[in-house]
């Protein structure tokens, strides 16, 4: 059997077992809110909201520490990290841990989605099986993008959008190559999903008023706060978070992020969970979720109780999803994103009605949601297909494309990276589609430091170095005391003026020859800083330290030999 046929027949497989994996977590899920809210306690359901969350993360916490006993993954971040960072390599138990952590915290309420512990489900998978086959890093990246594909394709129902999502998000190359498999492994996981859930989409919506020219700049209005409330949204998202990072205690994260939790909920209950139920009623004309809960029910017919509610769902759904991850939870931030941006496109349309502008709601309601997910993850494309698909609201592909492209916009204005991307973009570790980058990404200095340079202490004479010269193959001779301390370097050229006066052997000491250069990299560096080290000192080769201590030199000529062979192998189809 040749290669690609074995690739498509895994990517197949893949889709499958991603697809299972879908409707395991989704209906874990169900089985979870079902006891809780019917089942079990239905009369005080509202005064348990409170609580649920708090439970559903602590036992997300005791099911990290005590049973799994390694941390587990955060979606999306997570697989890019691996692309980037560790060879596409995802260990094992990410193929179980992501759908128990995640159907616990969305289950008891946790204010997060399924997308991001599916897609990492997913991920383990491919990487998971490309490991078991001994394939390469290309091949495995491959395996690892069709899983993600299937992931999304299972999950919402859009085969087409969960293509366009490898591709803006995973950032994997879109050749003749890689397109095939994601095309297998998305229609199979989409069609495990329709044998086990339906083939209905995801949002059932009615189209009531289809595209009109006049409306144009509403949309255009829309698309741009949208993309206020993506920066809003990924802003919010990195302060809470960062605080919760302060708090080194896992209890004391658990027991302020879980009361804050409470609170939001109880006050707010469409913050419960994923909210797909509040946003199928959103799209449809049906807004009593925004009065499910006692204090508001007298309230029902009031349009400006109404707004103040959305306002604070909006402010507020952010703000639980942080929490959420904080205290310790699991989950991704598609559904959050989803779920503002629907609420956003019906408080801007009623905001427009009271101004005497009348607009179809439940299209700016639609096309809002595709905003926020082209704003939050920087994905336009993925926004437009996917709202188009999960919807079936192909007649509003313009005004889809007018919000995502002006949310984009106007969101990278201000944050250059996504909520996934942008600690590893801080940290040197993001992955794009410009591939000498993502070459030097994945170089390693370990892989390129070259150990065969002859040392010399700092105390020896000119007549011990003489003696080092004689046997030494290199021109440069690093300076290192008996505890590996680095001095600095001696360049054959240097004292070729003097290496033949046996006078001065005996008088002329290495410390006295040597220089400290004024370019070191660290065995932690990255490689483009390494890169950018060569180009500025002209150097031809650099020293490698370890907190001070000698370890090697690295090469111009290795560096540019390494860095011309990856790029022959990742590009070569």
């Amino acid at each position: 059997m040749g290669q690609r046929q074995f690739i498509l027949i895994l990517s197949a497989l893949i889709g499958l077992l991603v697809g299972l994996g879908a409707v395991v977590i989704k209906n874990l899920v169900h089985l979870i809110q079902e006891s809780l809210t019917v089942g079990l306690v239905p009369e005080f359901h509202h005064a348990l909201y409170f609580i649920f969350p708090m439970i559903g993360i602590l036992l997300v916490i005791l099911f990290i520490k005590y049973i799994n006993k390694r941390p587990v993954q955060h979606g999306i971040p997570g697989v890019l990290y691996a692309i980037s960072k560790n060879n596409g390599i995802i260990r094992r138990h990410n193929l179980y841990s992501s759908v128990i952590s995640s159907a616990l915290t969305v289950g008891f309420g946790g204010s997060v989605g399924l997308e991001g512990p599916t897609v990492a489900t997913g991920a383990a998978i491919g990487s998971n099986i490309g490991r078991e086959f001994r394939m390469s890093y290309k091949q495995i990246i491959l395996l690892l993008g069709c899983a993600c594909a299937g992931a999304m394709s299972s999950i919402f129902k859009a085969p087409i959008a969960a293509i366009v999502f490898a591709l803006e998000v995973i950032m994997l190359d879109l050749t003749l190559a890689s397109l095939v498999p994601l095309l297998v492994a998305s229609v199979t996981a989409a069609l495990t999903s329709y044998l086990f859930m339906g083939q209905n989409v995801l949002y059932a919506v009615e189209i009531q008023e289809s595209f009109i020219m006049k409306h144009v700049p509403y949309y255009i209005l829309l698309g741009i706060l949208a993309g206020f409330m993506s920066v809003y949204f990924t802003r919010i998202y990195m302060f809470v978070t960062g605080i919760f990072e302060r708090i080194k205690s896992i209890w004391y994260r658990l027991l302020i992020g879980g009361l804050a939790l409470g609170v939001l909920v109880f006050f707010i209950p469409s913050l419960y969970g994923e909210g797909y139920e509040d946003i199928n009623n959103a799209l449809n004309g049906n807004y009593a979720y925004l009065f499910d809960q006692f204090l508001y029910e007298g309230f029902r017919d009031s349009i400006m109780v109404m707004l103040i509610i959305l306002f604070f769902i909006l402010a507020l759904k952010v703000v639980a999803t942080s929490i959420t991850f904080g205290a310790g939870g699991i989950g991704g931030i598609f559904a959050p994103s989803l779920f503002v941006g629907v609420n956003l496109g019906l408080f801007v349309a009623m905001v427009m009605k009271v101004l005497g502008i009348d607009v179809p709601e439940g299209n700016f309601a639609l096309v809002g949601m595709a905003g926020l997910i082209a704003g939050v993850i920087h994905a336009p494309l993925t926004a437009i297909f996917l709202i188009a698909e999960i919807t079936g609201g192909y007649e509003l592909f313009m005004p889809l494309m007018i919000v995502s492209t002006i949310s984009y916009a106007t969101t990278r204005f201000f944050v250059a990276n996504s909520v996934y991307t942008i600690q590893l973009a801080k940290r040197g570790e993001l992955m794009t589609h410009d591939k000498d980058k993502n070459v030097l990404l994945l170089m390693k200095v370990d892989s390129l430091i070259e150990r065969d340079f002859s040392k010399i202490h700092p105390e020896a004479t000119l007549g011990d170095l003489i003696k080092v010269i004689k046997k030494a193959h290199r021109n440069i001779f690093p300076v290192v005391d008996e505890d590996g301390i680095f001095y600095g370097i001696v360049k054959m050229d240097d004292i070729r003026h003097i290496m033949f006066e046996k006078d001065s052997w005996d008088t002329t000491y290495v410390r006295d020859l040597m220089f400290m250069p004024r370019f070191t990299i660290k065995q932690d560096e990255s490689m483009e800083e390494v890169a950018k080290k060569f180009h500025v000192s002209s150097r031809y080769n650099i020293a490698v330290l370890d907190e001070g201590k000698y370890v090697g030199f690295v090469s111009r000529a290795k560096v540019f030999s390494t860095y011309r062979s990856m790029l022959k192998e990742i590009s070569r189809e």
